[in-house]
């Protein structure tokens, strides 16, 4: 499917999509946000596709949200619009698939958002992150959830209220973020990252995920009855009957995928 605002392909069993808004420096329009969720989802129901990466094109990963659109709202279309961009995190989180974003230049308000909505992320040296829509008066709400499960809430306040940016290796002290890596080897190391995935079983590799993100609101003796359940069902399949299969025999398992 041709999109306005996103280039996207496939190789190796890595679907990427390249947010493609150069001068604007990928701020998020309407028009990209919505092409955002439909690559992903379209991506997500593709069985060539293991895992998904989402990067940038030009100087920036992304600078927030396309503040051209701002003036002239109701308080209705100020909400549907604003929903529109937060979006991309149910979208994420619903995904059976992997997803990681791919950080260079700045991830900053919507842009952060992405980043910590990802499942992983790859920064390059020197990018830097912040959630700063409060230098104009208006808040990363959005975002800030996200990044809020890795942050303290000392620090999460401190982004959301200050809009100061830290840089890339503040963001890996943090735990926003999986790796620093140098500029010129971001494409390869985030498709190193994501051969991680590749080579381990697709049916656990999905239910995982799934089971992380439903236990995420649960009670503490909720997230133990999902987790015996979930291992329950793994047992039952043709993966984990090759997977222990193959450490016994000390071989490479051959993965089915169910």
């Amino acid at each position: 499917m041709y999109f306005e605002t996103l280039l996207t392909g496939k190789k190796d069993q890595i679907g990427t999509i390249s947010l493609n808004r150069p001068k604007q420096f990928n701020t998020f329009s309407t028009k990209m946000a919505e092409e955002l969720n439909e690559a992903l989802i379209q991506m997500e129901g593709d069985e060539e596709i293991r895992v998904v990466i989402v990067k940038g094109e030009g100087k920036a990963f992304s600078t927030g949200i396309d503040v051209s659109e701002f003036e002239g709202k109701t308080a209705s279309e100020y909400h549907a619009w604003i929903n529109l961009m937060n979006e991309m995190n149910m979208t994420i989180a619903s995904m059976g698939k992997p997803v990681i974003a791919s950080i260079h230049g700045f991830a900053v308000a919507n842009g952060a958002g992405l980043l910590a909505a990802a499942d992983f992320a790859i920064v390059a040296e020197g990018t830097k992150i912040g959630t700063s829509a409060i230098n104009v008066g208006l808040l990363c709400s959005g975002p800030i959830i996200p990044l809020s499960y890795s942050l303290s809430k000392k620090k999460a306040l401190e982004m959301l209220l200050s809009g100061d940016m830290i840089d890339a290796v503040e963001a890996e002290r943090l735990g926003i973020i999986n790796r620093v890596v140098p500029l010129e080897k971001l494409d390869e190391e985030t498709r190193a990252f994501a051969g991680k995935f590749i080579d381990k079983s697709p049916v656990a590799v999905r239910l995982g995920k799934k089971f992380y993100y439903e236990m995420m609101d649960m009670t503490f003796r909720q997230k133990f009855a999902l987790a015996d359940e979930v291992f329950a069902r793994l047992c039952m399949t043709d993966d984990a009957r090759e997977g222990v299969r193959a450490f016994l025999e000390k071989r490479k398992p051959e993965w089915k995928g169910r």
